[in-house]
């Protein structure tokens, strides 16, 4: 099947935007994206006319977890099975705000893609890290129950995996891709929703790091890595992480050390803002919250300014949009990038062509308006180069196709 896409505008997700344009997709695939006088004539095709069109979006750190409590101790006292059918609802709120792809790092996601492959489930491209993977008493631990129920909730599928010593963190990375996970997520430092580490705090030894990022490297996945201080930055890039996460206290020197090794910060602006707003954490964690937040708005402006790549991530996680921090308010980072220094184009540029980079090896042909790619793409009610809240607000987002198939509108 055939579709032309015509538009005022077309933001090809790198690049110069076009106006007066056409994107002609050929089954799941894009054929031309380009000025309208050149474009090849389609006499067959459906034609859909829409204000302005760009690629779907890349949420590049998301949590399929089917919760509705930001108190993660529930976790292990809900069914999974109870988890993943709310979960069900996340993934259609992801299509209709405009995600096409999810980089899941930690949560259902692992399962949830085989059903979306199959076509049984709506729903993004998933691309899962499975369990999360964490030093005992990390930010990846439930620290209020007894260590011996984390370690069964872990064997059991639970999304948290403790591993201490460098053949654990070996065995743990295994346990993962034995799932296919596409991806591996680790904690390199503390946290701020879990309950007594500290944010700044290295929690993998280098030896542990490095043993993670050499097995997941055998199969040729890369390594997201969970870090707010700088000393967990700097020895996750040593050891050659793909992915920095948050990147709180990222400094002059961290975003040295990332340009030179292509590590790729994500931003996760929007749970900062969210929690701030709603107060919904428990009080532990708005305290730590508190005391990072205008560090970590500072530290992604620093990011683009330091030239470091930068792809668009939420850390959303909760099911329900009565929610804050809940699946489908994945278009609000686009304009917290804008408040850190980006352009509407960079911001895009984070959320669009960017997102593909993360997995490394595991990255598809996605993310940009170009010949031969895949045929994610959103149609637009108004120019988002003008405002970027047309991106926050899904009902402005009048279509989403993905491969080449419209799953809104």
């Amino acid at each position: 099947m055939t579709v032309r896409f015509e538009t005022d505008l077309l933001v090809p997700g790198r690049g110069e935007p076009i106006r007066d344009a056409v994107v002609v997709v050929d089954d799941a695939t894009i054929s031309y994206a380009g000025p309208a006088p050149t474009a090849p004539a389609t006499p067959e095709a459906t034609t859909i006319r829409a204000p302005a069109v760009m690629p779907g979006l890349w949420e590049c750190h998301g949590h399929f977890l089917g919760t509705r409590s930001l108190d993660f101790t529930r976790l292990s006292l809900e069914p999974i099975a109870l988890r993943a059918a709310r979960a069900t609802a996340d993934l259609r709120a992801a299509l209709d705000a405009g995600v096409t792809s999810v980089r899941e790092v930690g949560g259902l996601g692992v399962h949830l893609a085989r059903a979306v492959d199959e076509g049984r489930v709506a729903g993004p491209h998933i691309y899962a890290a499975g369990a999360i993977l964490s030093a005992t008493g990390g930010h990846g631990d439930l620290h209020s129950h007894p260590l011996s129920w984390v370690h069964e909730f872990g064997a059991a599928g639970g999304e948290l995996r403790l591993a201490d010593g460098p053949a654990e963190c070996a065995r743990a990375v295994r346990e993962q891709l034995r799932k296919n996970a596409r991806v591996i997520k680790i904690c390199a430092s503390g946290g701020v929703l879990s309950e007594i580490d500290h944010p700044i705090h290295q929690q993998l030894t280098d030896a542990e790091l490095r043993a993670i990022v050499e097995v997941a490297g055998l199969a040729d996945r890369v390594v997201a890595a969970h870090c707010h201080g700088k000393p967990g930055i700097m020895a996750a890039l040593a050891a050659g992480v793909r992915t920095i996460e948050h990147g709180t206290y990222l400094d002059e020197e961290a975003a040295a050390a990332m340009r030179e090794s292509g590590a790729i910060l994500v931003t996760t602006r929007t749970i900062v803002r969210d929690l701030l707003d709603s107060k919904a954490a428990p009080p532990y964690a708005m305290e730590k919250l508190t005391a990072i937040a205008d560090q970590h708005a500072a530290a992604v402006a620093l990011a683009r300014e330091a030239g470091v790549t930068v792809a668009m991530g939420t850390d959303l996680s909760l099911s329900g949009s009565d929610l804050p921090v809940s699946w489908g308010r994945n278009g609000h980072e686009l304009p917290l990038l804008a408040e850190c220094g980006f352009t509407p184009l960079e911001a895009i540029e984070a959320a669009t062509a960017t997102g593909p980079a993360t997995l490394g090896p595991q990255a598809p042909r996605s993310g940009q308006l170009v010949p031969g790619f895949d045929a994610d793409l959103l149609t637009l009610a108004a120019d988002p180069l003008a405002d970027l809240s047309v991106l926050a607000d899904p009902a402005r987002i009048t279509g989403v196709w993905k491969a080449g198939v419209r799953v809104k509108g």
